[in-house]
C-alpha cells in the first residue's frame, strides 16, 4: 500500500510519529473520449486564447480573478513560504463524542500507522481513545490544502477522516421548495413508520453492490467479443396513485417478499392530485 504522507499525530506536549494510507479507492470505470470518425482518443491542450498557442507547463503560474477578467499571479515560492512545520502534523485540538459530527461534514477516510519509532505512543493513544469512546477533532495539511479531520478508532487501527469546515457547508435556507407547515395525516405516518420497521436491518456493507458497474463491465465484455448488443426497453411506469395506497402496496410487498416490482408507481397525495386537476 503507498505512503501518502508521513509526520505526526500531537496531542498535548505527545507526539506520535505516523504515516498515511488511503483508505478507500474508486472503482468508477474510466473512459476516454474518442474521435468516432477514426477511432483515435482526444487529447487535451493548455492553450493560450490571447497568443493562439500551446502552454508549457514551465510558463504556467497561478492567479487568483479578483475582478472579472483581472488576476493576481502567484509564483510557486510565494505559495510555498505559507507552508510550515505544521503541514507535517495532525494537532488533536479536542475531543469530541462522535455522535456529536453530523455525516454531512465527512470528506474521506485515512488509515494511520505507526512510524518507525511510534509503535509505543500509537498503542498509548488507541488504546485511551478506544476506552474514552471520543474521538479527537485535529488540524492537517494534504497536498497544500487544509483540512479539519476526525481521529478515531477502527478495529487496530487509527484512521484520519478528513471533515469539512463550518463554511464549506451549504445553508440548508438555500434550498429551494422545502415544506415549511408540515401536515401529515396520521394514518399515512402509522405506515410509513410499519414500512420502515419492516425494511429495519443490521448494516451489513458486502451485501451492497454496484450494479451500474456490473452491468457495464459485462457491456465492455460484451463489445470486447464482438457480441450484438440490444438495448432493452425502459421500464414501463404504473399509473399514479395516491400515498396510502402506496404504502399499503409496499407493505403488502413486504409480506410477499416481492420488493423488486416489475412497475415503478410514482404516489401523490390525495390533496395535490386534486390540485393537479383543478
Amino acid at each position: 500500500m503507498h505512503t501518502m504522507w508521513k509526520g505526526a499525530i500531537s496531542f498535548g506536549l505527545v507526539h506520535v510519529p505516523v504515516k498515511m494510507f488511503s483508505a478507500t479507492e474508486d472503482k468508477g470505470i474510466s473512459m476516454k473520449y474518442i474521435h468516432k470518425e477514426c477511432g483515435t482518443p482526444l487529447s487535451y491542450v493548455r492553450k493560450c486564447k490571447h497568443c493562439d498557442e500551446e502552454v508549457e507547463w514551465e510558463a504556467i503560474t497561478k492567479g487568483y480573478e479578483y475582478e472579472k477578467g483581472k488576476f493576481v499571479l502567484f509564483e510557486k515560492e510565494e505559495l510555498q513560504q505559507l507552508e510550515t512545520e505544521t503541514t507535517k502534523e495532525i494537532q488533536i485540538l479536542d475531543f469530541v463524542q462522535l455522535e456529536e459530527i453530523d455525516p454531512i461534514y465527512f470528506q474521506k477516510t485515512y488509515y494511520l500507522s505507526p512510524g518507525e519509532t511510534g509503535a509505543n505512543a500509537y498503542s498509548l493513544l488507541l488504546e485511551a481513545m478506544k476506552d474514552s469512546g471520543k474521538i479527537g477533532i485535529a488540524k492537517i495539511s494534504i497536498r497544500s490544502k487544509s483540512s479539519l479531520a476526525a481521529l478515531r478508532v477502527l478495529d487496530k487501527c487509527i484512521t484520519l477522516e478528513t471533515i469539512y469546515y463550518p463554511d464549506e457547508i451549504r445553508a440548508i435556507e438555500k434550498i429551494p421548495n422545502l415544506p415549511e407547515n408540515v401536515d401529515v395525516k396520521e394514518t399515512e405516518l402509522s405506515m410509513a413508520k410499519m414500512l420502515i420497521d419492516q425494511l429495519t436491518k443490521p448494516f451489513e456493507p458486502e451485501k451492497y453492490h454496484d450494479d451500474y458497474r456490473g452491468q457495464l463491465l459485462e457491456l465492455i465484455e460484451s463489445k470486447v467479443s464482438g457480441q450484438e448488443i440490444k438495448i432493452a426497453p425502459k421500464q414501463q411506469t404504473a399509473d399514479v396513485i395516491d400515498l396510502m395506497t402506496a404504502l399499503q402496496a409496499s407493505l403488502n410487498a413486504m409480506d410477499t417478499g416481492d420488493q423488486t416490482p416489475t412497475k415503478k408507481t410514482t404516489a401523490k397525495s390525495k390533496t395535490k392530485k386534486k390540485e393537479t386537476v383543478s
